[in-house]
C-alpha cells in the first residue's frame, strides 16, 4: 500500500524545517569515544528523547551503568526507548539508530567546522559530523512522526524505538539490555515486535538505492610497545637502546600486505571461496571501479575487476591499520625516541568468523613475530571491542516491503547488497528477538561517514524520509 500523497507532500513542503532540526542535532558534539565529550553525548540523548515526546511517543531513558575509558570510569550514555501504538491488528516494527558520532576536528582536514551543519546550495550537500551517520537517518524517522501528527494521520504500524549513544565505541551495555528486554517476552519493551528496521548504512554508489542483508563483523585491537621510562633524545640514545617505535612499525607491517591479503595465518583461510552462482550476484550489482575511485577521490582500487573489489568489500575479511598513539606527529622536526607507542588496527569479519575464533590467531601471530625481533622492550595486546558478522533472509516480507517502498519513492528496484561495515547490534536483535532485520539506507556511497567533510545530500534526506514512511505503509499491507 503506497503512502498517502499528503504525507509525501508534507515532507517536501517542510524540508527547510527538517534541515533546521538536523542543524540542531549536528551542533551537539556527541563523540562517544572521547571522555571530554561524554556530557555532550548525554545532552544529545536528552534532546532526542524530548523530540520523541513532542511527536507523541512514550519514552524511557535506560541507564546502562558505567565503564572505563582511557583510565577513567565514566557513566555510559542511556539507551532511549520510545513507543507509539499498541493495536493488535497492526504489525509492530522496531526502529534502531545511534545518536553518538565519530571524533572530528577542523584540523583533521575538514573544509568547514564539523559540528556546524553547512548547507551547500550549489551541490545540495548537508555537511557536518553525524549528518549521515546516524543523525540524519534518525531524524528521518522524526520527520515521519511529525508529518503524521501534523496531518492527523494514524500510523499504519505500531512503532518501537531503540536509540543508543555508544555505537561508535562498541555499543557497550546494549547487548545485555536487549537480551534482558527480550527475556521479558510480551511484558518487555520489545514485546510483540514483528521485525526490525535500521537505517545506518549507505548505497553502494550515488545512483542506485539498495537494501542490505549482510554486514561484516569486527575485532579491534591495540598493540603497545614500551621500553625506556621516559622519552629519549635520539642524539644521545639512538642505536644504543631498543626503540619501541621501531618494534611497533615492524609488527604492524606483519599484519596485512599492500594487496589487502591478511598475513595472519588462518584468518583468510576460514572463509570459503565464492561459487560461480554467488559471484554472479556481484557481477550484476550497479557498481563500477569508477564508483569506488570516485568515492575515495583517487584511482587506488585494488583490482580492475568489479566483482573482486566488491567481494573484498563485502564478502571477505579485511585488515586495516588505523593509527599510532604516543608518537611525535606535530609540526617541526622533534628528535625524540618515544618511551611507549600503541598501534591500533581492526579486522572486518565475515561468516563463519567471529571475534572469539579470530582473536586467538591474531594474538599468536603477533607474539610469534615479536619474539623474532629479539627486543628487550615489552609488548601488550588489548582487544578494544568487537562484533559478529550478520546475514539475513532477503526474501522475507520485511525486505519485500523495503523493495516496494524503494520502487514507489525512487522509481527503481534497489540492489540487494552485503556491506563492509559493522553494526553489531543487528545480529543481537536478530538472535534475541528471533525476527528479521532490514537495513534500509538513507545516504549515498560517497557520504564520507567517519571521514572528513561527512555529508548527507539534501535529496537523500528528504526522499529518504519519504522512503522510511512509505516502508511502514508497505509493511502494513504485505502478507506476513
Amino acid at each position: 500500500m503506497p503512502a498517502p500523497t499528503k504525507f509525501t507532500t508534507y515532507i517536501d513542503e517542510h524540508a527547510d524545517g527538517f534541515i533546521q532540526r538536523l542543524k540542531e542535532a549536528v551542533a551537539i558534539p556527541s563523540v562517544s569515544g572521547d571522555p571530554k565529550h561524554r556530557p555532550d553525548v548525554f545532552k544529545m540523548g536528552s534532546w532526542l528523547q524530548s523530540q520523541l515526546e513532542q511527536l507523541g511517543a512514550q519514552t524511557k531513558s535506560v541507564d546502562l551503568g558505567k565503564h572505563v575509558m582511557d583510565g577513567h570510569e565514566l557513566q555510559l550514555p542511556p539507551a532511549i526507548f520510545g513507543r507509539i501504538g499498541d493495536d493488535p491488528k497492526k504489525k509492530t516494527i522496531l526502529i534502531y539508530g545511534h545518536y553518538d558520532v565519530q571524533p572530528a576536528n577542523k584540523s583533521d582536514g575538514w573544509d568547514t567546522e564539523p559540528f556546524t551543519l553547512v548547507v551547500d546550495n550549489a551541490t545540495g550537500r548537508l555537511i557536518g559530523r553525524g549528518s549521515t551517520d546516524d543523525k540524519g537517518p534518525i531524524l528521518g524517522w522524526l520527520n515521519v512522526l511529525e508529518a503524521h501528527k501534523a496531518l492527523g494521520l494514524e500510523l499504519p504500524v505500531n512503532l518501537r524505538f531503540c536509540f543508543e549513544g555508544m555505537e561508535e565505541s562498541g555499543s557497550e551495555g546494549l547487548d545485555e539490555l536487549i537480551a534482558s528486554e527480550a527475556a521479558k517476552g510480551k511484558d518487555g519493551w520489545f514485546g510483540g515486535v514483528d521485525a526490525v528496521c535500521i537505517s545506518d548504512n549507505y548505497w553502494l554508489n550515488t545512483r542506485t538505492p539498495c537494501l542490505t542483508y549482510g554486514l561484516r563483523g569486527l575485532v579491534y585491537l591495540k598493540l603497545t610497545v614500551s621500553g625506556p621510562s621516559r622519552d629519549l633524545h635520539s642524539g644521545a640514545f639512538g642505536r644504543a637502546v631498543h626503540e619501541p617505535m621501531t618494534d611497533l612499525v615492524i609488527l604492524m607491517s606483519k599484519l596485512v600486505a599492500p594487496d589487502g591479503k591478511i598475513l595472519i595465518p588462518g584468518v583468510d583461510e576460514m572463509v570459503p571461496a565464492a561459487s560461480e552462482e554467488e559471484k554472479k550476484i556481484y557481477d550484476n550489482l550497479d557498481y563500477s571501479i569508477e564508483d569506488i575511485e570516485e568515492a575515495v577521490g583517487a584511482p587506488i582500487a585494488l583490482s580492475s575487476d568489479k566483482s573482486t573489489v566488491l567481494m573484498g568489500r563485502m564478502r571477505y575479511p579485511s585488515l586495516s591499520l588505523h593509527g599510532i598513539e604516543g608518537a611525535f606527529y606535530g609540526a617541526g622536526a622533534k628528535t625524540v625516541i618515544p618511551a611507549s607507542v600503541s598501534g591500533k588496527f581492526s579486522i572486518r569479519l565475515v561468516p563463519p568468523q567471529t571475534p572469539e575464533t579470530v582473536e586467538p590467531l591474531v594474538q599468536a601471530h603477533i607474539l610469534s613475530e615479536f619474539k623474532k625481533l629479539n627486543t628487550k622492550n615489552k609488548l601488550k595486546v588489548e582487544n578494544l571491542h568487537g562484533g559478529k558478522p550478520w546475514i539475513a533472509d532477503y526474501k522475507h516480507w520485511n525486505y519485500q516491503a523495503g523493495i516496494k517502498a524503494t520502487e514507489a519513492v525512487y522509481k527503481r528496484t534497489p540492489d540487494l547488497t552485503r556491506e563492509g561495515g559493522s553494526i553489531p547490534v543487528t545480529l543481537t536483535f536478530a538472535e534475541s528477538l528471533g525476527v528479521n532485520v532490514l537495513l534500509l539506507p538513507m545516504g549515498r556511497g560517497d557520504d564520507g561517514a567517519h571521514s572528513t567533510n561527512e555529508k548527507l545530500d539534501r535529496s537523500n534526506f528528504i526522499e529518504g524520509s519519504k522512503l522510511l514512511g512509505t516502508y511502514l505503509y508497505e509493511v502494513s499491507s504485505i502478507a506476513a
